[in-house]
Parts: structure tokens; C-alpha cells; sequence
């Protein structure tokens, strides 16, 4: 898979006499970059995406896909591949030097389509969003074409892209860097990331093996195979598991890659008679970083080139997926006329709070991964022996917080609550899924939402919802049935409840008994009006 390459292919556009205009350009064809552009073009969009390479991502960089990742890409049409191919999982287990602290559970409760997380490496996910989007006639991707200038403009912004037949010129009326953490098109605005780097280096192997490990999280904290630091294991697909061995600030990169160093850490990991081969290996180093700012005029930022974390929590590549969610629908109104341009401007505001919160909890997790002086140390090793017969000490351990998509408290698109309601499914929460029948066929509720905004009414839909332009109204108990109550259950609904849903699946509103004017501000809002 990864020796999968893309062809150079000439453009139309390198031969015009002036600079083509497209409606959206997206740089980078990554997980992220990929993701947007499926779904500008599954809303009827037309996307060109430059890359500068030509080929998949090389080893298995991120590979931990969260629940609301999987559930985005089915919206996608890419899910159900990713869940085959990928090690499904939910459960977790933390030791303390050679013994087990404890073991926890992502998703203890049933009545989800989706796992916790799947394991799965970046380049079969590149894959499969790569073979989604050549599906889409409005998808237009361009291997080979690396973006050297950015000039932002009232209209849009100028490009100029190197290609291995020279330089040309575009002209975007939008563009989408996703271009990665160490985003050119970020330093050709003069901007940059913020935050904190830690001074602390980790090394990935990937090793593929035989083993008989089962298919959960296992991490280390000073572990005898790897005294006074800490060690994390995971299971990926074709028998290769991924190791990240912390190393310490003073460790050599280069010297630490090297296979002569790493099989010893292996073998004092697995022991001398596991037989097993080095796939690839990595070295990087802790950061939590973010701009100021994600949105530039025109020019918005999404993923790693506006805001990086730790990897210890799988909250990078997921909340990218996010960003690209949270984008494509407001973008494709904005196209279209039927929202303000300021719009954008919540993306910024939802996403960057998003962010925040990710940085939070990557922070604490790495500051309790790696403690800096001995104090610290010896507090968190309290905190893991206390933690292995104390429930109220395994709140504390902190081995990576892992990825749930934020709740967008305070978001301006939310309409507040009038009404009383229990739970976690308020304004600004993504809706949960529960298993549903359609016709006493089995669905799922996310599967039978609309692209465009929802209305899910608890009993027979209100008369005037039906004349609704643009909403898609879901009756429970007559276009669904709910037959384990797990939707009424979650949504704390009682009959004649309404909920409002936008486009990327975040509860916009929520009413006991909706009404047509109210609908119709909630819809206004969410909007940006």
C-alpha cells in the first residue's frame, strides 16, 4: 500500500493566458485535506486539491480513529472500509513498573454503531478517502504541485504552484491549508503557531510480529524492560504493532532510529525468542501549539497547520477530521448564498475553543507522562499505586486523555434552551447515536439524518415542519422506531421533544413543544444570520 504512487498529470489550467479561478482550493491531501474535499463535493461543490507529493504517507503516523472520526466518514462513504481493515477497540490497561494498575472501558455501554477507536495506519486511511474522492466528479486532484506563493486578496487569494514542468498561476475564491504542522502556507502569511514544547523525545517502532496480545491500549509508566520512563502499546492491522518508547530530552534522533538501537528495546520489551521485523521508525518530540487565529480572510487554516498536540490521546488527526467537518458545510452555504460570509468567521470560534480544549488535556497528560523534577515524580507514582485499588485516584492518571469530539459550549450558532432538560445532548453537543428501525429494518439514527439541518420530533412531526425548505424531519415512532427507548433514553425526550441538528450533527436547538417560528430562528441562528 504504501508503495501506491500518483502520476504527474498536466492541467488545463498550467496553458491558460490568465489565471483559472476555482471556487475552493484545498492544500494538502492528507486525512484531513482529503475528508473536506469529499465533502464539499458530496454537497455539490467543485474541489481542487494540490499536493505536493505524489504518494501515501510513509509508516503508520496517526493511526488511532475515534468514534466521531468513524461516524464522519461513514457520513462520508468511507467508514465501513476503515472499521474492516482497522483493529477495533475499547478497552484500555495502565501499568506501574511489572504490575497492572488498572484496566477502563471507552465505551462501557451498547447501542453504538460504532467502536471506541480503530487502529488502522495513516496510509490505508489515505487510501481509502484517496478512492472515495476519485468517485466524485467534482474532486480534482493534482499530485506533484507544490503552492510556493499565497497572496490573500478581497476576493479570494492569488497561488502560484511548482509542478515539474514550471510554475503557473491560480486564483482561489477560498482556500483550505491543510497542509500539515509545519504549514508553508502559514509562513507565507507571516503567521505562526503558539504554545509550549516539551522537553521530551519519543521514539515509534513498528514492528510486525506474531503475537497473542489482545486488541487493547497497554501503557507503561517505568516499566522494568524500560526503567524510568514509559512505554506504549498497539495493535494495527497485518500482525504489526506500534511501540512508542520514551527517550528522554538528551536522546539523539538520529542515533535512536537506528535499527541497531531500537531491536534491544524491542527485545528487552517482548523478550530475546519473539521473532519479529522493523517496519519503520520515528522520533518526535511533544508540542501543543496553535494560531491565534484559523480563519485569514479567505485563507483558513484546518487541522495540523492551526493547532498541535501531543499524540499521547489520538487527538490530532481526529480533530482535524473535525475542523474539516465543522468547515465544509459552512463553506458550501456560503457558496451558495444562503449564509453570510461570516459564517466562516464560527468555524474560527467553534474550532479554535475545540482546540483549546485538546491542548488542555494533552498538556496535562504529557506533564504527568513525563514529570520534571522529583516531586513530580514521586506524586504521580503515588497517584499510580494508589490508583490500583482506588477508583477515585484512577481519575487523576493520566496517560493520554483520549479523543472525544468538544462540545461547543457558548457557540454563537446555538439557540439556549428554554426548557428543562437531563444529560449530556445540549446546544453545541454532537448528537449520539442509538440503534433505530426503519420499515422493522435495523438503522441508526446519524445514518438517517440529512445533510442539511434535522428535525427530530419524539411523536407525529408538527403539521407546518413539513413546509420547511431545506429541513429533513425524523418522526421516532412513525418514520423510526426507537425499539430499546436508547435515543429517548439519551435525548431525555418526552413525547412531542424536538431537536435540531446541523449539517455536521452538533444539536443546534432543543424544545419540549417546538414551534414553527422557533424552528425557524434556531435555523436563522445556526446559520450565522
Amino acid at each position: 500500500m504504501q508503495a501506491l504512487e500518483f502520476g504527474y498529470v498536466r492541467s488545463p489550467d498550467q496553458d491558460s493566458a490568465t489565471p483559472a479561478r476555482h471556487p475552493v482550493v484545498i492544500v494538502g491531501a492528507g486525512p484531513v485535506g482529503l475528508s473536506l474535499a469529499i465533502d464539499l463535493a458530496q454537497r455539490g461543490q467543485r474541489v481542487l486539491v494540490l499536493d505536493n507529493d505524489h504518494k501515501l504517507s510513509i509508516g503508520s503516523r496517526a493511526i488511532c480513529f475515534a468514534k466521531r472520526t468513524l461516524e464522519i466518514w461513514d457520513r462520508l462513504g468511507v467508514g465501513q472500509p476503515m472499521v474492516d481493515k482497522g483493529v477495533s477497540w475499547n478497552l484500555g490497561r495502565v501499568f506501574h513498573q511489572d504490575q497492572p494498575v488498572y484496566q477502563f472501558d471507552l465505551l462501557p455501554e451498547d447501542g453504538h454503531e460504532r467502536p471506541a477507536f480503530i487502529n488502522l495506519q495513516q496510509y490505508y486511511a489515505e487510501a481509502y478517502l484517496v478512492e472515495r474522492a476519485l468517485q466524485l466528479p467534482g474532486v480534482e486532484i493534482r499530485w506533484h504541485n507544490r503552492v510556493t506563493a499565497c497572496t490573500p486578496h478581497g476576493g479570494g487569494a492569488a497561488l502560484t504552484v511548482e509542478t515539474p514542468e514550471g510554475s503557473y498561476a491560480l486564483e482561489a475564491q477560498w482556500v483550505a491549508a491543510c497542509d500539515g504542522a509545519r504549514s508553508p502556507l502559514r509562513g507565507m502569511l507571516g503567521l505562526e503557531s503558539r504554545g509550549r514544547i516539551f522537553q521530551d523525545r519519543f521514539l515509534i517502532a513498528d514492528v510486525k510480529m506474531e503475537a497473542d496480545f489482545p486488541a487493547e491500549r497497554w501503557f507503561w509508566f517505568d516499566p522494568p524492560f524500560h526503567p524510568g520512563q514509559s512505554v506504549l502499546l498497539h495493535r494495527q492491522p497485518d500482525d504489526v504493532w506500534r511501540i512508542d518508547f520514551q527517550l528522554g530530552w538528551d536522546a539523539d534522533p538520529e542515533e535512536a532510529k537506528k535499527p541497531e538501537n531500537i531491536v534491544p528495546r524491542v527485545h528487552a520489551l517482548l523478550g530475546r525468542d519473539v521473532p519479529f521485523t522493523l517496519e519503520w521508525a520515528s522520533v518526535y518530540t511533544f508540542a501543543c501549539l496553535r494560531m491565534d487565529q484559523f480563519v485569514h480572510g479567505r485563507v483558513v487554516f484546518v487541522g495540523d497547520a492551526a493547532h498541535g498536540v501531543s499524540p499521547f490521546g489520538a487527538r490530532g488527526a481526529n480533530s482535524g477530521v473535525q475542523d474539516a467537518e465543522n468547515l465544509a458545510w459552512k463553506l458550501d452555504r456560503v457558496l451558495r448564498g444562503q449564509a453570510p460570509e461570516a459564517l466562516i468567521a464560527t468555524y474560527g470560534a467553534e474550532r479554535e475553543y475545540a482546540a483549546d480544549e485538546n491542548i488542555l488535556n494533552s498538556t496535562r497528560a504529557t506533564d504527568f507522562i513525563t514529570p520534571k523534577g522529583e516531586i513530580s515524580r514521586l506524586l504521580r507514582d503515588a497517584v499510580l499505586d494508589l490508583a490500583r485499588d482506588h477508583p477515585f485516584a484512577r481519575r487523576i492518571v493520566n496517560s493520554g486523555r483520549l479523543s472525544v469530539p468538544a462540545t461547543l459550549h457558548g457557540s454563537p450558532l446555538n439557540t439556549p434552551d428554554a426548557d428543562h432538560f437531563a444529560g449530556t445532548q445540549v446546544p453545541g453537543a454532537v448528537l449520539l447515536d442509538a440503534p433505530m428501525e426503519r420499515a422493522g429494518q435495523p438503522t441508526w439514527l446519524l445514518r438517517e439524518l440529512g445533510e442539511g439541518f434535522t428535525l427530530i420530533v419524539f411523536g407525529p412531526a408538527p403539521d407546518w415542519a413539513a413546509g420547511m425548505e431545506g429541513l429533513k424531519v425524523l418522526s421516532i415512532g412513525g418514520d423510526l422506531a426507537d425499539p430499546r427507548g436508547l435515543a429517548a433514553q439519551r435525548l431525555d425526550a418526552q413525547p412531542g421533544t424536538a431537536y435540531l441538528v446541523r449539517p455536521d450533527q452538533h444539536v443546534c436547538a432543543r424544545w419540549r413543544a417546538p414551534s414553527a417560528p422557533a424552528v425557524r430562528a434556531a435555523i436563522a441562528r445556526a446559520l450565522g444570520a
